[in-house]
């Protein structure tokens, strides 16, 4: 095993903060960051580095790379290779360890490219490795605005990749395009304000000349929205906003996806919109995950998270769409085609985030159907016709559920799910062999506080907090759901709630972390445990696999999570057989 440092590796200065999400308080925090540089240090990529469209569109059955964070346009997160097989996953060990340095969170999902990794880090910095070595080739660190605004940390979830550019964006609203085997700017553009609340932290989807990216913010009373922009030149080619200008009242549901009821006073609600305004432009409904790619239909589907402020819905009445919602929309235009809200009018900070896997499942007449999945923070797995939106079936609760709809008070409201979830934006995985999903879940008991909060400017706006509560215990359930029946297979409870993702690989595997360490591999039929590895931070981050020299390769992040407040690192451990 070898142990690679960075060449400057240190701590990185934080001119303010580290922007921490304290969800057993309820606080969140605004933070401003200094620059830190704004070019790439060391040598090119010694190879040529281009993925053209076709091995984008490939990514399925691609056994050597890993071209996507969650490895295809459908999202999948199952790796079709087979050498690491339940069978000799007991002898995995490190190959490598890399560390960068960012000490902070990490939620990187790493991609691999003709053995070639690039992984981001916090505060935006990125890096080309060697992916059997662990060699730096090159490290980009991105010259921050004066200004950032984010609730969760300062995340970054990836890069994607479109011939020889790579996309990120950034904690300052802005998409860069990178030369792939240099690390050099090629253009940048602002998608947003970051003084209004906006931010990035999800990695891209770049398609067909196009790049998509949703934004954060729905804490700060953001407008959400996607947007398409050039992979040439970074021109705006469309957006769709989640929050329409007219319309977002809804049909004023009195009942969530499940037909249960949510207590709202419609009356009270419609007289509110009598008075008008225009609140939807501070309405919410970030999108933070990435998009996922139907190429047959020409569709995107994301889904839309919390509206603003998050527990004081007198500010905004109606349903509040899209937030809350799973969207389809036009590849090319952006054009709307439907969506399907889970939450209507949300007050519990029950948004819409783990991303949208493209699959098949049988549908309520016994035949198999192309469908669009959810793992709500809800706890549900929510199963849609892909061409329509609509809802097939939804599984049956990972997690305990109490007390729901319950309206938040001012000295609190019990509830399960907690504000975290259920499946937080942690990326599910299929086997489609199996017929199955797996979902890493939270349980955090908390209490609901609502207090009035008029929009403050781009500055934190909840409306009240959501609070653990210290006396119950919290933990964390990887849940098998089978896609079929929606219906528990099999499920593995943790001493720490779960964050960050999971990875499925057709040697019958199923990888996920902790936030304590340990990250460890399951008999995908089963659930059984078959072995785990002590990272020294927490895993909180997805998993990815790839092969390469004829070897296979599972690698993870281990930066821990701002957000649950679990122990920070700055590694990626690669891991094979011996």
């Amino acid at each position: 095993m070898q142990i690679i440092f960075s060449p400057m590796r240190r701590r990185l200065a934080l001119a303010v903060g580290a922007a921490l999400a304290v969800i057993s308080s309820g606080a969140f925090a605004q933070a401003e960051i200094s620059g830190q540089g704004g070019a790439a240090a060391g040598s090119p990529v010694p190879q040529a580095v281009s993925v053209s469209q076709g091995q984008l569109d490939g990514a399925t059955g691609d056994t050597r790379n890993f071209l996507h964070s969650n490895m295809n346009y459908a999202q999948t997160r199952y790796y079709p290779a087979t050498q690491i097989n339940t069978k000799n996953v007991a002898k995995l060990r490190p190959a490598f360890i890399f560390q960068t340095e960012v000490l902070e969170s990490m939620e990187t999902a790493p991609i691999v490219v003709d053995g070639v990794m690039y992984i981001t880090t916090s505060y935006n910095h990125i890096y080309a490795l060697d992916a059997v070595t662990g060699k730096e080739f090159w490290h980009y660190k991105h010259k921050m605005g004066a200004v950032t605004t984010y609730c969760c940390g300062p995340n970054n979830r990836g890069v994607a990749i479109m011939g020889d550019k790579l996309y990120m964006g950034t904690l300052d609203a802005k998409l860069l395009a990178l030369d792939a085997k240099t690390g050099k700017v090629l253009w940048s553009t602002q998608i947003a304000d970051p003084e209004a609340g906006y931010s990035e932290t999800m990695a891209p989807v770049a398609v067909d000349g196009k790049v998509l990216i949703g934004t954060n913010g729905g804490e700060y009373g953001i407008r959400g929205f996607v947007k398409a922009y050039s992979a040439t030149d970074g021109k705006l080619l469309w957006t769709f906003n989640t929050v329409p200008d007219k319309g977002h009242e809804g049909v004023w549901a009195v009942n969530d996806s499940t037909n249960r009821n949510l207590h709202r006073d419609i009356a009270t609600e419609k007289a509110q919109l009598a008075k008008g305004g225009e609140f939807y432009k501070t309405l919410g409904g970030g999108v933070w995950m990435a998009p996922a790619i139907d190429k047959e239909s020409n569709t995107a589907f994301f889904v839309v998270g919390n509206p603003s402020p998050d527990l004081y819905g007198a500010e905004r009445p109606g349903d509040n769409l899209y937030t809350d919602s799973i969207v389809a929309v036009d590849l090319n235009t952006g054009a709307y085609k439907w969506h399907h809200q889970y939450v209507p009018h949300d007050v519990w900070d029950l948004d819409a985030v783990s991303p949208v896997i493209l699959t098949e499942a049988m549908g309520k007449d016994g035949k198999m159907r192309k469908v669009a999945i959810h793992g709500g923070k809800t706890g549900h797995v929510y199963v849609h016709d892909r061409a329509t939106g609509e809802l097939i079936r939804f599984s049956e609760a990972m997690v305990p559920q109490e007390n729901m709809w319950v309206l938040p008070t001012k000295d609190g409201a019990r509830m399960l799910p907690g504000a975290n979830g259920g499946v937080e934006w942690s990326p599910m995985a299929i086997n489609p062999k199996l017929r199955m999903v797996y979902a890493a879940n939270l349980h955090q008991p908390m209490t609901y506080h609502v207090e009035e909060a008029k929009y403050p400017g781009g500055k934190l706006w909840l409306g009240g907090a959501f609070k653990v509560i210290a006396a119950e215990k919290q933990w964390g359930r990887l849940a098998a759901m089978n896609l079929d029946t929606g219906k528990m297979a099999w499920k593995f409870d943790t001493d720490q709630p779960l964050i960050g993702g999971v990875l499925a690989t057709a040697g019958d595997l199923v990888f996920n972390g902790e936030g304590n360490g340990l990250f460890r591999a399951f008999d995908a039929k089963t659930g059984k445990k078959l072995w785990e590895y002590q990272c020294g931070a927490g895993v909180n981050a997805p998993a990815v696999s790839y092969t390469a020299g004829g070897k296979q390769y599972v690698a993870v992040a281990a930066g821990g999570n701002t957000q649950l407040d679990f122990k920070r690192g700055n590694s990626v451990i690669v891991f094979a057989l011996p």
